[in-house]
């Protein structure tokens, strides 16, 4: 080549530098975001989609068994309409990826991921600004596995529920971090495990209705109006869980209403208005047992409400709770059991020093009767007049105070 020719060429080059490269000293153009859907309808199935680090847009449909991996990387936009990403097969993984701006509509379920197969896993993505977070709609055998997710930024009653199922079983909920949502919403889903989850700053954090023997365990529920409430659902086990700060008025760290077989064991409820409320079961063969439990810094421990029986509460630590107990229906408490639990305002002795106290631990109830029986006098509860009135119905009773609970064997020592 003459050096005519070279000089003519390296002016070229000059010139396409110039309009292709961005200046010194400033970033290159973001890439123009992308549909996702051609992507998805492009890979094969049983193959793994790693996106190019971007934004792609939505609503897209997943249907074919294929792993979708975004590292992390990835952004998928809906543009505020319809679900983002919908699942619409078997065996398919969707991970490391940033699903953001679903549509608004409540009565569409307007989601950031719809699952609508079985044998799926969702993990390690983050969910937000979406309505709805990840719903499972007759979808059974999946993992939700490490995902974020959360709501749009609205009032706690407009937003969506951050983990829906409906109709959906055999699925593991795990190790989830869940906030700023209205309700985790399970419906007609029975047979799954919630392992591990965070669920803050919300309604209610975990509703269960018609969802029998389902496993809530090791979850960690702060700061939400309510913690677990449990509707006409059989056989729940709520094992090993964190449940704090749930001071909403109607409150209940557990809510237990018209279900039977429950087992509430080893968790800490503190700082709620009621630590466990709960009716009596519909089964009277089929108890709701309250075993190994702490109770502390409530407003009122245990409440049960109803016709009495059914309950056996076993082994729990009751400390720093305003009211320990309180139980509603007949005047005879033949019909729960109370034993072997620790009472931190007990007034018993245990003489013979084997952690028994010699003494049973009783609560009766005397000027306390009143808003027990008048739930709009509540209001008035640790009001200077009825502080009055019930230390002068201890000191002269007018009538047999009514006997709330009787412990036979209470803790004599804070284990």
């Amino acid at each position: 080549m003459s050096l005519a020719a070279r000089r003519a060429a390296g002016a070229i080059l000059t010139v396409l530098a110039a309009l292709l490269l961005p200046p010194a000293g400033h970033a290159a153009p973001a890439r123009p975001s992308q549909p996702l859907q051609p992507w998805l309808d492009a890979a094969p199935a049983g193959t793994v989609l790693r996106l190019p680090p971007g934004t792609y847009t939505g609503p897209a449909f997943l249907d074919k068994p294929l792993t979708l991996d975004g590292r992390g990387e990835v952004t998928v936009d809906g543009g505020g309409h319809g679900s983002v990403l919908v699942v619409r097969t078997g065996g398919a993984t969707v991970r490391g990826l940033r699903v953001v701006r679903s549509g608004e509509s409540h009565d569409a379920v307007d989601s950031g991921i719809v699952v609508e197969g079985d044998d799926n896993r969702i993990e390690d993505n983050v969910v937000e600004d979406v309505l709805f977070g990840i719903v499972l709609h007759r979808a059974n055998d999946n993992l939700v596995r490490g995902n974020r997710i959360r709501s749009k930024p609205w009032d706690i009653a407009d937003r969506g529920d951050g983990l829906r199922l409906w109709y959906s079983m055999g699925n593991r909920i795990e190790q989830n971090d869940i906030a700023q949502i209205r309700d985790v919403t399970i419906s007609n889903s029975p047979r799954n495990r919630y392992i591990g989850n965070s669920i803050r700053d919300s309604r209610r954090a975990m509703n269960f209705l018609f969802s029998h023997r389902s496993l809530v365990e090791g979850n960690r529920l702060s700061h939400n109006s309510t913690g677990l409430t449990i509707l006409n659902s059989d056989g729940i086990i709520i094992r090993g869980n964190r449940i704090a700060h749930a001071m909403d008025a109607s409150g209940a760290g557990v809510a237990l209403k018209e279900s039977s077989a429950a087992l509430v064991h080893d968790n800490d409820i503190l700082h709620c208005a009621v630590g466990i409320l709960a009716d009596s079961p519909l089964h009277s063969l089929n108890r709701i047992s309250i075993v190994g439990n702490r109770l502390s810094h409530n407003v009122t421990g245990i409440s049960f409400y109803g016709e009495r029986g059914g309950h056996l509460v076993l082994a729990n630590r009751f400390t720093h709770n305003l009211w320990q107990a309180t139980v509603g229906g007949d005047e005879r408490d033949d019909k729960n059991v109370w034993q072997g639990n620790y009472w931190d305002d007990y007034e018993g002795f245990d003489r013979d020093a084997d952690g028994v106290g010699d003494t049973p631990y009783e609560i009766r109830a005397y000027a306390d009767r009143i808003w027990m029986d008048t739930p709009m006098a509540r209001f008035f509860r640790n009001s200077p007049v009825l502080e009055l009135l019930d230390f002068l119905e201890r000191l002269a009773p007018f009538s047999s105070p009514v006997l709330i609970l009787r412990d036979p064997q209470p803790v004599a020592h804070k284990r």
